[in-house]
């Protein structure tokens, strides 16, 4: 079984429906509810068939089917889709585990980029990486509230029947504006007119529908490192320029969403493995650590250029992890190359060779 998930329009149905050899069901439409209603009887007439059910949660027991089907019906191959993790709705009482395998699709990567015909990265970082923002040929400002608005009726009314439009639509307006920054709950409370319970809570549904991703800070408890305050990034840098008011960009944004763009990559492979910060009480910051265990950590910093790198925060971190490689994520970089600052080594890598360094490598075919 398949759980497929991301944000909305990020192009779940476009794959699904692309897909030879399979039983489409897009459980939004009444008649394909009600063909459902009686999970054994479907499952016993698609014996031996691949079945897609795309945005499950409209079913009234989306985990009674799939624990069905995963427990009693193995010759049917299960393909389904959310705007969520599983974990987000009560509807999911049962989060599968061990029964399914989890596969979040991303906005585009550089490798969609490529495959579109526009490499040109400040279209990219202003129309965002949804496909039809992407390919608008003006700035698709409208799209971006109307995805919104669909976004707050069709899966927040939906997964968390939240009340309150006005309050957590403008929390997610200012979390894009401050998009990349430490969170802090409680200046969110008045602008919002919502106490910092319920902000949490609200943080809590943006991360479980992927709007936002949330970085926990790395750290082995030092008295010198922050421990629990999170950096929060908005899934895209089309949404952090619209509610920015951003219609061209200044060389000094390019930075900025640069980081938001190698986040991406890097999440679009890594996939379920997490991805944190570092930062300590004087300021000093890594922008990415990866960090899987029984493994040294992997210190990722962005920068839009080579010649803009600062070695000071590599430096800091070092002297309290000094195992690990250290990576520098530069769209300037053709071919990668290793550097030195005094005792630390430094490799600067393109999106390509960066994932190749972070990402686990793929399992060895097993013999016949």
């Amino acid at each position: 079984m398949l759980w497929l998930s991301g944000v909305r329009r990020v192009g779940k149905t476009f794959l699904c429906r692309s897909l030879a050899d399979t039983e489409y069901l897009d459980c939004e439409l009444p008649r394909i509810r009600h063909l459902l209603e009686d999970p054994e009887g479907f499952l016993a007439d698609m014996r031996g068939r691949r079945v897609i059910l795309d945005e499950i949660h409209r079913l009234s027991q989306p985990s009674e089917l799939l624990k069905i089907a995963a427990d009693h019906y193995p010759d049917v191959r299960v393909l389904a889709t959310g705007s969520s993790t599983l974990a987000a709705s009560a509807k999911f009482r049962d989060t599968l585990t061990d029964r399914k395998l989890d596969i979040r699709m991303t906005p585009m990567i550089e490798a969609d980029m490529h495959a579109f015909g526009r490499t040109d990265l400040r279209h990219r970082f202003l129309h965002g990486g949804l496909v039809p923002f992407f390919m608008a040929a003006q700035l698709p400002e409208h799209g971006f509230q109307d995805w919104l608005e669909s976004y707050w009726a069709k899966d927040v009314q939906q997964l968390f029947r939240l009340e309150r439009r006005y309050s957590f639509l403008k929390f997610a307006e200012l979390l894009m504006v401050q998009s990349g920054g430490i969170f802090e709950a409680s200046s969110f409370a008045a602008p919002c007119e919502a106490s910092r319970t319920t902000i949490a809570n609200y943080l809590s549904a943006l991360e479980e529908t992927f709007v936002v991703h949330v970085l926990r800070p790395f750290n082995s408890r030092r008295a010198t490192e922050i421990i629990a305050a999170p950096k929060v990034y908005a899934f895209d840098t089309g949404f952090v320029c619209f509610a920015n008011g951003w219609h061209t960009l200044r060389n000094e944004d390019l930075g900025r969403l640069w980081e938001h763009f190698v986040l991406n990559e890097i999440q679009a492979h890594l996939q379920s493995i997490p991805v944190f910060y570092w930062r300590d009480k004087r300021g000093h910051e890594i922008d990415f650590v990866v960090a899987r265990r029984g493994r040294d950590p992997i210190a990722i910093e962005c920068t839009w250029a080579c010649d803009q790198f600062d070695p000071k925060n590599l430096c800091t971190f070092r002297r309290a992890y000094p195992d690990g490689e250290n990576l520098v994520a530069a769209h300037d970089v053709d071919r990668p190359h290793e550097r030195r600052f005094k005792d630390l080594r430094v490799r600067f890598v393109n999106l390509p060779a960066l994932i190749e360094r972070v990402a686990p490598a793929a399992p060895s075919p097993k013999a016949p």
